[in-house]
């Protein structure tokens, strides 16, 4: 089974054969987008990725949160997407919204920004990047409803290390496809398709990633094989 193991005050602990890329948020003519850097060559039977936001060795944990004191609790809770979205109605969709944002601005289309292309629905060609603009948020905060159908993405079972270019900051971490998230305690957090998770260690949702890593210019330096920093 693919899992990522949440550990009191300690790393996540990813077992299984799970993919793990760098990857990077950049501009293109004028939107986000997100690129792919490399793939890291991880151990089929697992690896330990850093989150308190201090390794010397990023994304991978080298033990610092030990040494300073980190305190990782967790305070998202277990309640269902469901239980937190709220909806706005379109023409002939529904877009949900639970809040949870990691602040990848991928929500942002040419024609507008996830809402205003849902409240502009009416118009097939905003209604159709209303759809495309729910889909691309790695948080999984937004979901397109089609006909009564919520509108997933088929993705791959991976783990993205994000770079932010256009803040020069480290984002958060992305999950997509079926890795089963585990808290402290051993409960398993509800399945979702896209999710991300703070390692910068300042989120106020833990695990996951509520955009500190913004506020609080996180740069965890990470290099690449050739020696050189990712340049943020």
């Amino acid at each position: 089974m693919k899992k990522i193991k949440i550990t009191k005050n300690g790393p996540y602990v990813v077992s299984g054969d799970v993919s793990l890329y760098l990857k990077q948020l950049a501009e293109e003519d004028g939107l986000n987008v997100l690129k792919t850097v490399k793939k890291f060559d991880t151990p089929e039977t697992g690896y330990t990725l850093c989150r308190c936001g201090n390794s010397a060795n990023p994304p991978f944990c080298d033990g610092t949160h030990q040494k300073t004191g980190f305190d990782g609790t967790e305070t998202a809770g277990h309640s269902k997407y469901k239980d937190r979205i709220e909806v706005m109605n379109g023409e002939g969709m529904e877009l949900l919204d639970d809040n949870r944002c990691a602040f990848a601005r991928l929500c942002h289309k040419h024609l507008g920004n996830a809402w205003e292309l849902t409240e502009n629905s009416a118009n097939p060609e905003a209604k159709k990047e209303a759809v495309e603009a729910a889909s691309a948020c790695p948080a999984g905060r937004l979901t397109a409803v089609l006909n009564g159908l919520p509108v997933e993405p088929t993705l791959e079972d991976s783990i993205s290390i994000v770079e932010d270019l256009p803040k020069r900051v480290s984002a958060g971490i992305f999950v997509t496809g079926n890795i089963v998230i585990e808290d402290a305690d051993g409960k398993i957090y509800e399945a979702r398709n896209r999710q991300a998770l703070c390692r910068c260690g300042e989120s106020e949702l833990k695990p996951f990633c509520d955009a500190s890593h913004v506020n609080a210019h996180y740069n965890d330096g990470i290099k690449k094989k050739s020696g050189k920093k990712t340049s943020i």
